[in-house]
């Protein structure tokens, strides 16, 4: 008898584990996109040959928003589920994980659904970037506009702060000193760009995803569902005034960073017709004291034979130093895409321009505007595999450098994911995906 419940103890303990995961509903899922690619640097057009940045062709392999992540759901009764989600950045190559953002969460996140529509707190893309699923239909292989140029290239990050400078080397920079002259440690903030990261001569990156933020998705409508999200002032600064003795300590500032954003969208006649709009607010992030705001509008529609989709958008950056003095600095950016489906693929084709930055706060130097084209086929193997091949370019004025997310070192070798102003950049390459 002794023997009969001990092994009945030792399989319930076995079980147990099993059981646990059936009842909690936990789903594994993911995506491995991965190509293969020539890349072309063309010689600086702002600096010529004097600083080595030459012509030069490499050949590598670069992974495209490759992840991997782990979902639940629960039903509450009454027409309410909680859920959560836990999405992470898959590495396909070895690192000795020093560097902040490895592995690092994407779309992340615990809430509640039901009736009133879906809240829920975390890490996710804003209700501008979601946009990008109405009308960008023709990138092939992850080189597109919406890694390069709309959006000014995506980040993902909390507020920025005027009083980190995000500093990953030992060597950093001068400390700051506190009103006693006591010296304040070097701030690594580790949470996206800090300060206002300029693309080029340009202000920061729209973000792509708020760390830690607030969401809301309305219910649909009729087709029409609003998003608003908010990303809440954790950087908020309070410093006393530093003694003359201690001048160092003043570029530690007061400061109340937040953001909003918000977009209202409609998919109607069957998911064929797309239309969205949508806006960013981002309090004390380029200047203390000042608000940068902006909106984009755009949409598809899917006649069968070709499926096309475009986006225009504009942005203010608040109280830069331009070339007559501090003053607004306007980017303004559009793309069209288009897909045509082919045999048991689809040709893609994407065009961007990013126009010269604008109004008071544009730079004294001001050949901003740039501009990229892609073109490719996808082949699907399957509902889950498709191998696609083509050819992406991005041309730079000499005071710009948009590049893709992911793009494989440049002229000196070592440096990535950005690129010196007016360097051009081709990309011939295969790619294959995965999802699982």
């Amino acid at each position: 008898m002794q023997k009969k419940l001990l092994g009945v103890a030792v399989a319930a303990a076995l079980a147990a584990p099993g059981l646990a995961l059936a009842q909690s509903s936990v789903q594994v899922y993911g995506t491995v996109h991965l190509s293969v690619n020539q890349t072309k640097f063309s010689q600086s057009t702002a600096v010529g040959g004097a600083t080595g940045l030459g012509d030069i062709t490499k050949y590598g392999v670069t992974s495209h928003a490759s992840n991997w992540g782990l979902r639940s759901t629960e039903s509450l009764g009454g027409g309410m589920t909680a859920w959560f989600q836990a999405e992470f950045n898959m590495q396909m190559a070895r690192n000795n994980g020093v560097h902040d953002g490895e592995s690092t969460a994407r779309n992340s996140g615990v809430g509640l659904r039901g009736g009133f529509g879906n809240v829920y707190l975390g890490t996710w893309e804003t209700p501008w970037s979601q946009t990008f699923r109405f009308w960008d239909v023709g990138t092939i292989g992850g080189w597109g506009p919406t890694t390069a140029i709309i959006g000014r290239r995506e980040n993902t990050g909390t507020n920025p702060s005027s009083n980190c400078g995000n500093l990953q080397s030992a060597a950093g920079g001068a400390q700051a000193l506190t009103a006693a002259g006591v010296a304040v440690p070097t701030n690594i903030c580790g949470n996206g760009a800090e300060a206002g990261a300029a693309t080029g001569t340009g202000g920061y990156s729209l973000w792509r995803r708020y760390n830690y933020g607030v969401f809301y998705e309305s219910p649909v409508w009729s087709g029409v569902q609003a998003k608003i999200a908010f990303q809440p002032n954790e950087r908020k600064a309070n410093y006393n005034t530093p003694a003359a003795a201690t001048a160092t300590a003043a570029a530690r500032v007061n400061e109340n960073p937040s953001s909003w954003s918000g977009s209202l969208a409609w998919t109607g006649m069957g998911g064929r017709a797309r239309a969205f709009i949508a806006n960013m607010r981002n309090k004390d992030w380029s200047t203390v004291g000042a608000t940068d705001s902006g909106w984009t509008v755009g949409g598809g529609y899917d006649f069968g034979p070709a499926n096309v989709g475009a986006v225009y958008e504009k942005y203010t950056f608040s109280g830069v130093a331009g070339a007559t003095g501090a003053g607004d600095r306007e980017a303004k950016e559009w793309a069209v895409g288009i897909a045509v489906p082919l045999g048991s693929g689809k040709i893609g084709a994407s065009y961007a321009k990013a126009k010269a930055f604008s109004g008071a706060g544009a730079p004294a130097a001001n050949d901003t505007a740039a501009k990229l084209w892609n073109i490719g086929y996808e082949w699907a193997l399957s509902k889950r595999t498709a191998v696609g091949f083509g050819v992406a370019k991005i041309d730079n004025g000499a005071d710009i450098g948009f590049s893709w997310t992911g793009q494989l070192p440049t002229q000196d070798g070592f440096s990535s994911g950005s690129v010196a102003n007016g360097v051009d950049q081709t990309n011939l390459f295969v790619s294959i995906r995965h999802s699982f």
